[in-house]
């Protein structure tokens, strides 16, 4: 079962509790990697405990402390692109989150669980999973990888009826615009069910378009389909915890570089 603890964020101005996962034998003298989730509150619908510690047990993951932030009543504005809020103004506070997460949320879980100031993993799902890909691509001398379960590719500076057009897609325009950020690995996964748009009517839902051509901006900058990275397309998968639990094992054992191929 995870350990929850609390922490007073003084950049968020409130209590951010935390779910922690820790491997069997968790020894106090051990350095350990780190992997953070977003909305940690859902750890129990993805069966995170019980998949990390049969994943462990089998060797197909090593051992890890895996940290879940709960997401507030004020989400939508606290996940987001920490440089720019879409265009209804979601994701005001998303630059505090990536503060908290840098400035206090790290420090604490390495003096209390022994784990990594960098090198780490930062995953999530939905909204959650661009926020996260939004603070490895800014922040690599911290984070080495992203986990981006149907993420909100989408997140964008203009509406769809204020002439928005591709190019006004903020991650996707993030790293167009940026120089090449090192030695950085990427995973992402999609439903083929996860929502039904198709904004440009070309057959493909928007979730996945908007996924398969953020790796291609990231193919563009020199990061490998299969070396950096990973994508996994999930049959009739919806956009909901169920389905990211499936996929959730492949994630884990990818991260903990047990799971590289192609």
């Amino acid at each position: 079962m995870p350990v929850n603890t609390t922490i007073s964020s003084a950049l968020l101005g409130r209590e951010v509790h935390v779910s922690i996962v820790l491997p069997a034998g968790f020894n106090k003298d051990q350095t350990y990697p780190l992997v953070l989730f977003n909305d940690g509150q859902d750890f129990k619908t993805l069966q995170m405990a019980n998949t990390a510690e049969a994943l462990q047990a089998e060797g197909r993951m090593a051992p890890c402390v895996i940290a879940g932030i709960h997401a507030s009543d004020a989400r939508i504005h606290e996940y987001g692109t920490a440089g720019q809020s879409d265009y209804a103004g979601r994701g005001s506070r998303a630059r505090l989150t990536t503060a908290f997460v840098l400035q206090e949320l790290v420090p604490f879980l390495a003096e209390h669980y022994q784990t990594v100031r960098s090198g780490i993993t930062y995953a999530g799902c939905s909204l959650g999973g661009l926020m996260a890909l939004d603070a490895v691509w800014n922040h690599p001398e911290t984070f080495a990888q992203a986990g981006v379960f149907s993420g909100s590719l989408w997140w964008r500076q203009k509406a769809l009826d204020e002439g928005y057009s591709e190019t006004d897609r903020i991650m996707h325009r993030q790293i167009r615009d940026a120089g090449h950020r090192g030695r950085l690995s990427f995973w992402f996964q999609c439903g083929t069910w996860d929502e039904y748009d198709d904004r440009d009517g070309d057959g493909v839902i928007d979730s996945i378009q908007d996924t398969l051509e953020c790796i291609a901006e990231l193919e563009r900058k020199g990061y490998a389909w299969g070396r950096d990275i990973r994508y996994v397309e999930v049959r009739e998968g919806l956009h909901n915890p169920e389905t990211w639990a499936k996929v959730l094992p492949d994630f884990l054992e990818w991260a903990s570089g047990r799971g590289r191929k192609a």
